[in-house]
């Protein structure tokens, strides 16, 4: 097995509170130590330390496999927002506001979000119905993470 690139565990566990990201880290080994690291890396460095994913997948929220071009629409990101605020995880405060915004256009206008990933638009707001019970149309196959595990 080859050696750990990791210099100081401790330093690197200080960084991963502080909330720094994989690029950070692989610019600040570089520049500190003249390692070459790798952002994989630095995930599997988390895994192998227990260290919670940044982010948090909202599979109840996002029961879709989402296109590439459709994965950073606002819609998306309301919902990843919703689903770190459920989980009790930190939204910046701009999100947050966006975020309650967006939930009481939603509740006001009696909507629900629906994904379609045939269309170009992706996302969709269509008419709450007795079945829909979150902010979203549940679809009748879920296609996201959980349904690949």
């Amino acid at each position: 097995m080859p050696k750990s690139k990791i210099q100081d565990k401790t330093e690197v566990l200080r960084w991963f509170r502080e909330g720094r990201t994989y690029a950070w880290m692989v610019q600040q080994y570089e520049e500190k130590y003249g390692i070459t690291t790798s952002e994989p890396m630095w995930a599997a460095f988390r895994r192998r330390n227990g260290i919670d994913r940044r982010n948090l997948r909202s599979d109840d929220l996002l029961p879709w496999k989402l296109k590439e071009e459709h994965r950073h629409l606002y819609p998306a990101m309301m919902l990843r927002a919703e689903g770190r605020t459920r989980a009790g995880k930190p939204v910046s405060e701009v999100n947050a506001r966006k975020l309650e915004s967006w939930k009481r256009t939603l509740a006001d206008d009696n909507l629900v979000v629906h994904y379609d990933p045939d269309t170009e638009e992706g996302f969709f707001y269509i008419p709450r119905e007795d079945q829909d019970t979150d902010l979203i149309r549940e679809p009748k196959v879920r296609t996201g993470h959980q349904a690949r595990d």
